[in-house]
């Protein structure tokens, strides 16, 4: 199947399923079809493992929208759908370049779509051809036309067969959906990688090539390789010394010094921010210092241990983080902020290991970015998956922590424990109907433009 006939189908098919409809069920559907037309007609091309992982990956995610409909299995589905047709498509390129080169087809297929002479097959006209239009179309059609209107003035009944009837079509919303399915499904199906990013693929493996290994160069042109070994050795010790007496009274302000619970919780924002930024400064560090030569540099053991052992006070300042912020979740209960420090956090964890082992293996810069986009498309994926908003009820209520009506209600997929909640409280009355009125409304909608979630939901 040719790629201007796979952009077709899949614009009659987003087409169809858009057409009068919301956004809900009918993305799924779409990213479904999608991955299952990738799946047949490329089914060659599926000779690599993580093709399969991605292809199971993408039916998850859209499972998962199909369920909830949410933001976070939205990302899901659009980043597995992404992901499969770039590893199917261009496999020999790192999977980090698929983000900016979908940035930059946003708009280059604005102006591409109109040069059919790249994307539409070219054919020859020749004399059958002429032949066969007037043979199989144009006289079958000519002679429907006559006798139609002959017939049409012997009987109104047969005229009544064609014309006593009215189309219920917006035509307007039509080609708007149209429209933007073709849109979508030719920057899907025919997107455009610049030269550039072939040109760069191979600054991106996670291993230095022979001729870095054997050349090393300096930073600046001014400053000698032994110079610039000695200032990262100061500066590392610097920072190590730094970082010890901000680990210090880090931990001093946190578990031993007395705050209001008024001040508690901008205190504790404040400071996660300041491990946010510690952790990208150091993480950012670690790739200046050894981004070529020091990683082969004899005379840089110093350099290296020194750099090791900020890694690790860094991880330390992370399990001091977790640790406060777990405090903080038992007395003020859970939200989806605090959860999303947590993520954060283990993912600050899981970069500062991969730093450690770029350090330690010699690998490039691009050997971390390459294993965190996927650590960080596995969170998304985790986090499409996951009733959170559900999780965060149940646990404050069980806790007792954090139980306002209000922002109960404001959490997402979580109508079940909150009815059995507000049900034993008769002052709360009024918001078990307006829960139970929303769940009567998300049912009512049309079918392609529900979340699958509220049919699973039984109210009275």
């Amino acid at each position: 199947m040719k790629k201007h006939h796979l952009i077709l189908a899949s614009s009659t098919i987003f087409t169809l399923l858009f057409y009068n409809e919301s956004v809900g069920l009918n993305l799924a559907v779409f990213g479904l079809s999608l991955s299952g037309l990738i799946c047949y007609f490329f089914r060659s091309r599926f000779i690599d493992n993580s093709n399969w992982v991605l292809m199971i990956s993408t039916i998850l995610s859209c499972s998962a929208f199909a369920w909830y409909g949410d933001f976070a299995s939205f990302l899901a589905l659009v980043f597995s759908l992404i992901f499969l047709q770039f590893k199917t498509q261009d496999p020999k390129l790192k999977i980090i370049q698929s983000i900016p080169v979908v940035f930059i087809n946003q708009f280059s297929s604005i102006v591409r779509i109109f040069q059919f002479s790249q994307w539409l097959p070219k054919r020859r006209t020749d004399n059958v051809l002429v032949k066969k239009l007037i043979a199989f179309f144009l006289i079958p059609t000519l002679f429907i036309i006559a006798f139609y209107t002959i017939y049409s003035f012997g009987s109104e009944h047969f005229s009544g067969l064609f014309t006593n009837y009215t189309l219920d079509l917006d035509l307007f919303e039509v080609v708007l959906i149209g429209s933007l399915g073709f849109y979508i499904s030719f920057t899907f199906w025919n997107y455009w990688v610049p030269q550039f990013f072939y040109d760069i693929n191979s600054k991106l493996d996670n291993d230095f090539n022979e001729a870095s290994r054997k050349v090393q160069k300096q930073t600046f042109e001014f400053l000698e390789l032994d110079f610039e070994r000695k200032s990262g050795e100061i500066t590392m010790l610097l920072l190590n010394c730094l970082l010890l007496v901000f680990i210090a009274t880090y931990n001093y302000e946190q578990f031993f010094q007395e705050n209001e619970t008024v001040t508690l919780s901008s205190a504790i924002h404040e400071r996660v921010n300041a491990v946010i930024f510690s952790i990208v400064m150091a993480v950012g560090v670690m790739l200046f210092y050894f981004k070529n030569g020091f990683n082969f540099d004899a005379k840089a053991k110093k350099l290296k241990l020194l750099s090791q052992i900020w890694i690790i006070l860094n991880g330390l300042l992370i399990l001091s983080t977790i640790i406060k912020n777990s405090e903080y979740v038992s007395i003020f209960g859970l939200t989806y902020k605090r959860l999303g420090v947590y993520a954060f956090l283990i993912l600050a964890i899981i970069g500062l290991f991969f730093t450690f082992l770029k350090i330690y293996k010699q690998k490039t810069n691009a050997y971390l970015i390459n294993h965190m986009v996927w650590y960080f498309y596995g969170t998304i994926l985790l986090c499409s998956f996951v009733n959170w908003g559900n999780m965060v009820t149940v646990y404050n209520i069980s806790v007792n922590k954090g139980v306002d009506s209000e922002f109960l209600i404001s959490l997402n997929f979580n109508e079940v424990s909150c009815m059995e909640y507000f049900s034993l409280k008769p002052d709360e009355t009024e918001k078990l109907n307006y829960i139970k009125q929303n769940v009567k409304n998300k049912k009512n909608i049309s079918f392609l433009s529900k979340a699958l979630y509220y049919e699973s939901l039984k109210v009275e």
